[in-house]
């Protein structure tokens, strides 16, 4: 049970970073918020693989401090359930740990803009199930094109080495489609270094979902992200609401 808790506790850490451009795209886009303006995102995801489960509730804030510059802050609450060699269920819940990081675009011109976003996450959840234990580092390196009425993004990243982890080298790309004024169709697939060191098998996925404005500051979303190998939960639901004030 160790590896798998090892490995699920660095998956939600990641996913509160927060790394998404709009839920449930995991890969982020270089948009920011603007000088004075905030998000809110409530996001909740539900996974399953070969019966064990694992649910997150997370909370994310931005922050615009430039017009091309915002902070994020994000904490999730995590509960995982799996079953041991004995047949006998564990079941851990409680808070993660807590990041933070800045997204800055530093370059945009003619539909193509370019951002890098350092972050970390510091030890605030129970190090032997939910947390670290200890600080960690990420750098991501965030490309989006627009081409009416789509838009493509494309993310490559680095998360430090943590405790028993491997250095983790992200990759994803995601595709919008604005089907209506209101309405967005999305696709993501991508991938990254598995972080059990005892595996050499790194997860993989595709994932397709649906946002939809209710008004011009409201967002409600849902998607489903599926594994493409046995590294990656066989199936993860994800919904959330995006606030901007």
């Amino acid at each position: 049970m160790k590896h798998y808790f090892i490995a699920i506790s660095f998956w939600l850490s990641i996913l509160s970073m927060p790394v998404y451009a709009a839920h449930p795209l995991i890969t982020d886009d270089t948009g920011t918020q603007g000088k004075g303006k905030f998000q809110m995102e409530v996001n909740a995801e539900y996974a399953s693989d070969s019966g064990n489960t694992e649910t997150a509730l997370g909370v994310s804030l931005s922050a615009g401090l430039l017009e091309n510059l915002d902070a994020v802050i994000g904490l999730p609450y995590i509960f995982l359930k799996e079953k041991d060699d004995a047949g006998e269920w564990g079941r851990e819940d409680g808070i993660s740990d807590l990041s933070v990081s800045l997204k800055w675009r530093f370059y945009e011109r003619d539909g193509l803009s370019f951002a890098v976003k350092p972050g970390m996450t510091l030890p605030t959840g129970d190090e032997e199930e939910l947390g670290e234990g200890k600080a960690t580092y990420s750098l991501f390196l965030i490309t989006t094109k627009e081409l009416e009425p789509f838009t493509l993004h494309l993310n490559l990243g680095y998360i430090a080495n943590r405790k028993e982890v491997r250095d983790i080298w992200h990759f994803c790309m995601a595709g919008e489609y604005a089907a209506t004024k209101r309405l967005k169709i999305v696709g993501n697939i991508g991938g990254e270094t598995n972080p059990d060191s005892a595996s050499s098998v790194h997860p993989l996925f595709v994932l397709g979902g649906l946002i939809y404005k209710l008004t011009d500051s409201f967002d409600i979303d849902f998607g489903v992200k599926a594994g493409l190998n046995k590294a990656e939960a066989d199936y993860t639901l994800l919904a959330g609401i995006a606030f901007r004030f």
